[in-house]
């Protein structure tokens, strides 16, 4: 195969982890993101300064590459549909990310697909929460922009209406929720796909951010049967190659709803870049060059423990306790080369192996209260 133009929209973490993976491919790599410092600027071949959000920037960034992916859904996707009619290839196609992006089409994609998904309103400005108060518990979810914990608010009572959205929004009837799971999904352009084991998400309640989480998902065969048919019927309907990454909510009788779909690699799949065979990376790449779909298996039940920004630490940033955790047995640091931190900011990642359940807890348990982000002070 000849050398492949691929572009990617959005220059954090995301698109940092994707070029790692680029390395072994024959493929040039673009990205264009607003800031030239960001996490995967010095790792592409080509950088482009620009708005993603914008359609002049998005369309020119994308005239004569093969293809192009996102490594967040807020892109301009006009720009997209040009681009694709002129033959670009887009992972995932524009309609699936229209789809996706808006919460309230989304929700609505599942209603029509009958892919099972807790009830919901839709609301377009505060006031309308005024006439749903039969509705609650629920929780307020902004359509657009919504973003790592932000853009949701719970609503258990009336009193808590202040604190919803004064903007197109949906309405989400609170489920009793067991555990927490995601699964990532790869789509090729035949329409084959490749799921990874489930994983347990265990999220922090007060950030609304995972905070650790465990591979494969401690689960009975039905319900992870329930899973995978799930996942596997919405990515068919969403018609589209990419990667997926499906969050789905387990209830206290085993009933199993989606919560929402990632049109992108995520941050529930990034132990796969030592616990599997293909990582979720190597995945999509496989995807964009019409390689054969690589091997999900797990090498070995893994955790990830998200590196957050410390509360009260605002600056440049310092990484303590690092070589201490450097020093354990299968743990792998991923740092995303952000300089300035911030609370509740990702500014990376550790994966750790084990063959124990209960190593994995303990190490993540230990980790989270070892390994501190925080800032350099003023001086």
């Amino acid at each position: 195969m000849s050398i492949r133009k691929i572009g990617i929209l959005g220059g954090g973490q995301l698109g940092r982890m994707l070029l790692q993976a680029a390395a072994n491919y024959p493929v040039e790599t673009f990205v264009m993101e607003n800031d030239a410092h960001s996490p995967a600027a010095h790792l592409c071949h080509h950088f482009t300064k620009g708005d993603i959000t914008n359609f002049e920037d998005v369309y020119n960034f994308g005239k004569g590459l093969h293809a192009i992916t996102i490594e967040i859904e807020n892109v301009n996707d006009e720009a997209l549909e040009k681009l694709e009619l002129e033959g670009v290839k887009i992972y995932p196609t524009p309609a699936a990310l229209k789809i996706i992006k808006n919460k309230i089409l989304q929700k609505q994609f599942y209603k029509k697909n009958e892919i099972p998904s807790s009830d919901f309103l839709i609301t377009q400005r505060l006031s309308d929460l005024n006439q749903q108060l039969h509705f609650l518990p629920a929780v307020h979810k902004l359509a657009m922009g919504g973003y790592d914990g932000r853009g949701v608010q719970v609503l258990k009572v009336k009193e808590d209406i202040t604190k919803g959205f004064d903007a197109p929004s949906i309405l989400e009837k609170m489920v009793e929720i067991k555990k927490e799971i995601a699964v990532i999904i790869a789509v090729n352009s035949k329409g084959e796909h490749a799921m990874y084991p489930a994983v347990d998400m265990v999220f922090d309640q007060r950030l609304n951010l995972l905070e650790y989480q465990l591979s494969p998902a401690a689960l009975p065969e039905n319900v992870l049967w329930k899973i995978e048919a799930i996942a596997t019927k919405l990515v068919k309907k969403l018609n589209s190659a990419g990667i997926f990454a499906v969050e789905l909510f387990v209830d206290k009788d085993d009933n199993v709803f989606v919560n929402e779909t990632a049109p992108r690699v995520h941050n529930s799949g990034h132990h796969t870049i030592e616990g599997n065979y293909s990582s979720q990376f190597d995945m999509l790449w496989r995807v964009m060059l019409d390689y054969p779909l690589g091997c999900t298996e797990a090498i070995l039940p893994a955790a990830i423990v998200n590196l957050l920004g410390a509360e009260g630490f605002t600056g440049d940033v310092i990484y303590e306790g690092l070589e201490e955790i450097m020093k354990l047995e299968n743990v792998f640091i991923h740092i995303y080369g952000k300089k300035e931190t911030k609370p509740g900011r990702k500014m990376g990642h550790v994966t750790i192996l084990s063959k124990e359940k209960q190593e994995l807890i303990h190490q993540a348990n230990r980790i989270k209260n070892t390994l501190k982000v925080i800032a350099a002070p003023n001086l």
